[in-house]
């Protein structure tokens, strides 16, 4: 094939995926299925939040006028009309020289624009000494303070977590618009690999990847659908391609990308649609394949599981975030500095494997067919392409795993 491995640099890579992304669908689930989901379509406030003006502590309501110079030794002295119940309305209004006992959450009542901490007082009979002076609007929430009706609560394309899942609820939405989950393909194939229940042979090697990318494909919002391993022949690998092609929304499939392995994939990929890319200028990573089959996109990976992994950081994770919707990913970046040399040949993007301790990034240097530096790294550090590498001592971004 004329463009096997003439390589494309990643940004040109990222864009082939997100051209071939197909659009989530629509669908609707209750609040208790929601966590995990992205929205598919923006979620607005059904009411003033709060709906009242509300304390935010346990303590004494009060005009902050009555508390003014207030102090241990000389405390302001206010009359306790009673206490505020939660979930009820509150009593008469109060009037200068009054107060009244609320509980956190509970209605501020009227005429109240402070709440003294229960800390900073003491009961006198049917009075309170207040020991410390309040600001006006100090611990209260007042009404639509939070949200006011209508206003944009969360965003089409945000995933729920717990706190989204909260705010969800406190706005009414029980019937939650999500985007649907997309199912991944995920083959292997090599005559060398065996199932994982199984002693490895002389030659042999337990079919790891499988597991490693469905892991990586539900820990970004998808559902991974395992065809197994197949071996290196054609009809096979060309039979359990089109099965998946026809059951899911893209398909992953490990190893068979390189030259040396008789252009498998590329070839099959080209049977049913069209390969775009073969290979891509990143390290570890280069022979790796972007295509489709009809409208399912298709990623060939290295069979090395350290260069399939990094495949998936750099690129696949882009299709399956436009796949699943998510408009703002998580991403943990944080700075570090490098303990040693990294040296990087210009002209590709090399990706490294880093432990990050204390703000310092020790690169974990290791051939391709390696596991051990995926498990003792924590992070990765890309050397941009017009890079010839980094000294010790730089300044360097690590990408959190």
């Amino acid at each position: 094939m004329s463009i096997f491995l003439k390589v494309v640099p990643v940004p040109e890579a990222i864009a082939a995926v997100l051209r071939i992304a197909r659009h989530p669908v629509n669908e609707t689930v209750t609040l208790e299925g929601a966590g995990g989901r992205v929205l598919a379509e923006d979620v607005r406030a059904d009411a003033d939040i709060p709906g009242f003006d509300r304390t935010v502590v346990d303590g004494f309501a009060v005009r902050a006028s009555d508390t003014t110079g207030a102090g241990e030794a000389i405390p302001a002295m206010l009359r306790v009309k009673g206490r505020v119940e939660m979930g009820s309305a509150a009593p008469a209004p109060i009037r200068p020289g009054e107060s009244i006992y609320v509980p956190t959450g509970a209605v501020l009542p009227v005429g109240a624009n402070a709440v003294v901490m229960v800390e900073n007082t003491e009961m006198a009979g049917g009075e309170v000494l207040i020991k410390k002076p309040a600001a006006h609007g100090e611990n209260v929430l007042l009404h639509d303070e939070d949200f006011s009706r209508t206003d944009l609560v969360l965003a089409r394309g945000r995933r729920l977590f717990a706190q989204e899942i909260g705010m969800l609820a406190a706005v009414g939405c029980n019937n939650v618009p999500v985007f649907g989950i997309p199912i991944i393909g995920v083959i292997s194939t090599g005559n060398e690999l065996v199932p994982v229940t199984r002693v490895p042979d002389s030659g042999q090697v337990r079919d790891s990847n499988s597991f490693m990318i469905g892991a990586f494909v539900r820990e970004h919002g998808c559902t991974p659908k395992y065809y197994g391993v197949v071996r290196d022949d054609r009809n096979a690998l060309r039979a359990t391609f089109r099965r998946a092609v026809a059951e899911c929304n893209a398909v992953l499939i490990s190893g068979g990308s390189s030259k040396d392995e008789r252009d498998m994939a590329a070839s099959l990929i080209t049977e049913l649609g069209e390969v775009i890319i073969h290979g891509i200028a990143i390290a570890p990573g280069k022979p790796t394949i972007i295509g489709r089959a009809g409208t399912t996109p298709v990623i060939g990976l290295p069979g090395h599981p350290a260069s399939a992994f990094i495949v998936l950081v750099a690129i696949v994770r882009h299709l399956l975030n436009a796949m699943t919707g998510d408009a703002h990913p998580r991403e943990m970046r944080v700075p570090a500095r490098l303990s040693q040399n990294v040296p990087s040949p210009k002209g590709r993007e090399d990706y490294v494997r880093v432990r990050l301790d204390a703000g310092v990034a020790t690169p974990l240097f290791g051939k391709s067919g390696l596991l051990n530096t995926l498990v003792k790294s924590n992070g990765v550090i890309r050397i941009p392409a017009e890079s010839e590498g980094l000294e010790a001592g730089a300044e360097v971004e690590v990408w959190l795993w």
